[in-house]
């Protein structure tokens, strides 16, 4: 049994996100932490469940002013998303929930689909009377906001999307991604075999399954999107460079961060230059100008 390689595998992509599928280590938090530190995630004073498309879906809500909406990555949490929470809370009212099948959402009784979890968002919206909101979303939270942004774009005032994909062959994903997973799929597939009951493997299995399936957003359907999206990666990401500029290509409005000297962990290990990027974004008028109209007009 190679247990020891799997433990490593899930801290790792349960802050990574898009190929991940493991519930984030952050999420065993204890209910309170340090005097004045928040446990996001398990925080019983913020925290709300709305019975949502046949589950229990969990959020919780930070801070005042207009709505936020963070959206975490395949495997993760709201703990995940702390330091996004914790900045932007001072002047948002910020809506964080455990994506359907992590954390404390229920999983149901059909398999995991990124559209049935982009929908779970889409009626928590409407329960909450938020009828557009700035949205942010990491690796497969990035991929749940495309989602939204194209079957729902009212619902989007403007989006940024960190480390996302349209699909999850070669041409998106690196290929030292595969052997990887491979390994991981046969550790589960032991633990399964084997009985264990120390997590929910049928889970892990399903978390698994999906990424190395979907999502299957066609490039065309980019078009669809209305509302300005700032597409981020960084410069040594899981995603392909040549994929996020594909992704950005397609967006009408769209402009793009690839971050220097920065990885699928950005908004964790350098939370502070990432989260100054989200905000200029959020809060600068959009524009788009170009080298070509300078220079003609000069």
């Amino acid at each position: 049994m190679r247990f020891f390689s799997f433990r490593k595998f899930m801290v790792l992509f349960a802050i990574m996100g898009v190929a991940s599928f493991s519930v984030a280590a952050a999420s065993s938090a204890p209910e309170e932490g340090p005097a004045g530190e928040i446990s996001y995630g398990q925080n019983a004073a913020a925290g709300h469940y709305a019975d949502i498309n046949g589950i229990k879906f969990y959020y919780e809500t930070y801070g005042d002013g207009a709505p936020l909406i963070l959206i975490h990555g395949n495997g993760g949490s709201i703990a995940t998303l702390a330091a996004q929470i914790a900045f932007f809370s001072r002047t948002y009212k910020v809506i964080v929930a455990d994506s359907r099948g992590h954390g404390k959402s229920g999983l149901g009784d059909q398999p995991l689909t990124y559209r049935q979890m982009m929908e779970d968002w889409n009626v928590l919206l409407d329960l909450l009377n938020i009828q557009q909101a700035p949205i942010f979303g990491w690796s497969d939270g990035g991929i749940l906001g495309l989602l939204l942004a194209i079957n729902h774009p009212d619902k989007v005032a403007k989006m940024a999307i960190m480390g996302a994909n349209l699909r999850p062959d070669d041409t998106a994903v690196h290929g030292w991604v595969k052997p990887i997973l491979a390994q991981a799929e046969q550790d589960v597939e032991a633990q399964i075999a084997g009985k264990d009951t120390s997590r929910n493997w049928a889970l892990q299995k399903q978390l698994l399954a999906l990424l190395k399936t979907q999502p299957d957003i066609k490039v065309e359907s980019l078009h669809k999107i209305t509302a300005p999206v700032l597409v981020m990666a960084g410069d040594r990401d899981v995603i392909r460079g040549e994929h996020t500029l594909e992704i950005f290509n397609n967006i009408e409005k769209s402009q793009l961060a690839i971050l220097p000297g920065n990885t699928h962990f950005a908004p964790v290990t350098d939370a502070k230059k990432f989260n100054a990027i989200l905000n200029d974004f959020f809060e600068t008028p959009f524009s788009m100008p170009t080298t070509q109209a300078i220079m003609e007009q000069h």
